[in-house]
């Protein structure tokens, strides 16, 4: 029993996992424990004598110094939590434990490495956070905005993008980009991107990097001051994109643990940007036509309803012209669906080319269109762009394979207020003069 009572204390604190520290009056360590090499990089030599606050991130410094004044003061502190540097240049999370012994003049405390904790938290907080966000964000770009906001609270980015592969998954695009003085331009983050896709693997850009990158990313590499990560957004489908951050902190590089925690954010990311893109496809085929990609039915009413709304509060008026091919039938039935389908495509691209940005082009099915103009003080206007569409469609139609045809449309035309003062007068009042627009047709076609 004497034995043990004799031997130094150091050898048994050197037994705990938590570390035992004693600093001075000036601030240096005077007495470390095993584990601090465990937790902080440095051996216990390596230790003695350095300045305590050398060690302590330097966005915690400020307040690890007024802690150690209180300390000083004879106030214990309990589950004190700050950063520091290990000796690699990782952040570690410690939890403190102190007080001051006035005899010897001393702090002593024990540090506890709570590092693997935050690093839980942080992925949980991101998994929030991103879910958050994609709920809250009404497109895309509004969720990368989001996104940088939380990922620039994790991880140092002076410089984030998000580049997004096009539904042929073929080429990069960047949807978001801010530059905040990136070392790599435009360019350069473009060429990162890109290998990132070509390897489905993160990808470190930095001076005197191991991995092996072809030519033109190993020279940009050892021209850099900071550092680029980059990663890619997978999905169960593949890869949708890439997102990259850059440092300029001279000699600042990221580290493992931050490049997982960016591919943990990644993988979020990427199954929000799936169900972002999904939503808008379901969107696009309840409100679109998918052959002419113009509005369908369903968004022509919803745009037409809002319109005479906006027209009887401002006392003005529209048109709407109904519009349907002349013997389209004939096309089907001669030259096969696939000729009939492009024909469709190519008379709604003549139409719009006929009209202005607020005017509505809407398919209702088959070889039917109808156009909705707004503003239209007077009926006169309507018949110019009627003028105008039956000029744009008097040159064939070129439909590949040699067949060229000749097409012409019957177009009939309702008036705010004059034919009606709801959808479905001024609805049934188009339809109606577009069919006598039509017989007309057929009685000269007989007789020649």
């Amino acid at each position: 029993m004497k034995n043990i009572v004799a031997a130094p204390v150091a050898n048994f604190t050197d037994l705990l996992l938590d570390a035992v520290c004693m600093v001075d009056a000036g601030g240096r360590f005077v007495f470390v424990s095993a584990a601090c090499e465990r937790i902080f990089g440095y051996t216990q030599q390596e230790m003695i004598g350095k300045p305590m606050i050398d060690l302590v991130a330097p966005v915690d410094r400020e307040r690890t110094l007024a802690a150690a004044r209180n300390i000083m003061n004879g106030q214990s502190h309990i589950h004190f939590e700050n950063r520091y540097l290990r000796k690699d240049g990782s952040i570690a999370h410690i939890m403190w434990s102190a007080r001051w012994s006035e005899p010897d003049q001393l702090r002593v405390a024990v540090a506890r490495d709570v590092t693997l904790l935050k690093q839980a938290q942080a992925l949980q907080a991101v998994l929030y956070a991103i879910s958050e966000a994609a709920q809250a964000s009404d497109d895309l770009v509004d969720l990368f905005q989001r996104s940088h906001a939380i990922i620039g609270d994790l991880l140092p980015a002076t410089g984030f993008g998000v580049a997004l592969l096009d539904t042929a998954g073929q080429h990069l695009h960047f949807a978001y980009y801010v530059d905040g003085g990136m070392p790599c331009n435009t360019s350069l983050t473009r060429v990162l991107c890109e290998e990132v896709v070509r390897r489905a693997a993160p990808l470190l850009l930095k001076s005197g990097s191991s991995e092996a990158l072809p030519a033109h990313l190993q020279a940009a590499a050892n021209s850099m001051t900071g550092s680029a990560l980059a990663v890619p957004l997978k999905t169960p489908e593949g890869i949708v994109g890439v997102i990259v951050l850059c440092t300029g902190t001279e000699g600042a590089s990221y580290m493992a643990h931050e490049r997982d925690l960016l591919l943990f954010v990644a993988d979020q990311l990427a199954a929000a940007i799936q169900r972002k893109r999904l939503h808008a496809q379901m969107h696009f085929m309840a409100m679109y036509d998918e052959l002419t990609r113009l509005p369908n039915r369903r968004l022509l009413y919803d745009r037409l309803d809002t319109a005479l709304a906006r027209a009887r509060r401002q006392l003005e008026g529209l048109s709407l012209l109904f519009i349907d091919l002349n013997r389209f039938k004939l096309v089907n039935d001669r030259y096969g669906h696939a000729c009939g389908d492009l024909l469709l495509r190519q008379v709604a691209r003549r139409i719009a080319f006929c009209l202005r940005d607020s005017d509505t082009l809407a398919r209702l099915g088959g070889d039917e269109f109808v156009v909705l103009l707004e503003n239209s003080a007077l009926p006169s206007n309507a018949g110019l762009v009627v003028d105008k569409i039956h000029l744009a469609l008097e040159a064939p139609v070129d439909l590949g394979e040699g067949i060229e045809l000749q097409v012409s449309v019957s177009i009939g035309i309702a008036h705010y207020p004059e034919h009606g003062d709801n959808r479905q007068a001024l609805m049934s009042h188009a339809d109606e003069r577009m069919y006598a627009a039509k017989a007309v047709v057929a009685e000269a076609g007989s007789e020649n």
